[in-house]
């Protein structure tokens, strides 16, 4: 680690393998509370028109009450910050949103049938694109990223390793999730560790299955 900080947005552009307009991706992480089965997360992440769209749909079960959570992330496609932000459970309209108007400077946020502004002053994360943008953070020991809630820094920890791939480990304050990002490129995010009060529930990338080549049939001879 070389001792660097940065903050939220002053990476100007993904780093090489992670230009998500180019490389659309889809992947399964599956979760697991003390070693038990609680569900499984599916995420999209495409572009869609000047924005990347990344949707996440998490589907609690197992040791967990069954349950349904779908987040939707419109992000900027080279800073990789927040331009709209969904939740729901996805059968109807979302309960939370989050809009960051960067034309008329005003962030709006909507629970509900409340509604309330405050004027947009610096690039923004939302919980997705926060990962997503952790993904190309690099060699970089302490960063600090601006979530409506409030600052969230982002402190490097030793690398280790998920599954036996090289990742890089962070650690997010306030919060106390841990997040494991492969070292090379496409950079996949390999393990998610966030706090609950059932205790430590882990998201752990599935591998990815390679499609078998076809069997050509042989044709009997006469």
């Amino acid at each position: 680690m070389n001792g660097t900080e940065v903050n939220g947005a002053d990476l100007p552009r993904p780093p090489s393998g992670l230009d998500f307009r180019a490389q659309p991706e889809a992947f399964t992480l599956t979760l697991t509370l003390g070693g038990r089965y609680a569900g499984q997360q599916e995420w999209a992440v495409h572009a869609e028109r000047s924005a990347v769209v990344a949707r996440v749909q998490t589907d609690f079960g197992g040791v967990l009450p069954e349950l349904r959570r779908v987040q939707t992330s419109r992000l900027h496609p080279h800073l990789l910050t927040s331009l709209h932000y969904a939740e729901g459970d996805g059968r109807g309209k979302a309960s939370f949103e989050t809009t960051f108007d960067r034309k008329v400077g005003l962030i709006t946020l909507r629970q509900g049938k409340e509604e309330a502004t405050t004027p947009l002053t610096t690039e923004y994360h939302d919980p997705i694109s926060l990962l997503l943008w952790l993904r190309g953070l690099g060699d970089v020991d302490r960063a600090h990223a601006q979530l409506t809630g409030g600052r969230v820094l982002v402190q490097r920890l030793a690398d280790s390793e998920v599954g036996g791939v090289p990742a890089r480990a962070y650690f997010l304050r306030p919060g106390g999730a841990y997040v494991y990002v492969e070292q090379v490129p496409p950079h996949r995010l390999l393990r998610l560790i966030q706090p609950t009060d059932f205790g430590p529930l882990e998201a752990t990338l599935q591998p990815s299955r390679r499609p078998q080549p076809e069997r050509r049939r042989r044709r009997k001879e006469p």
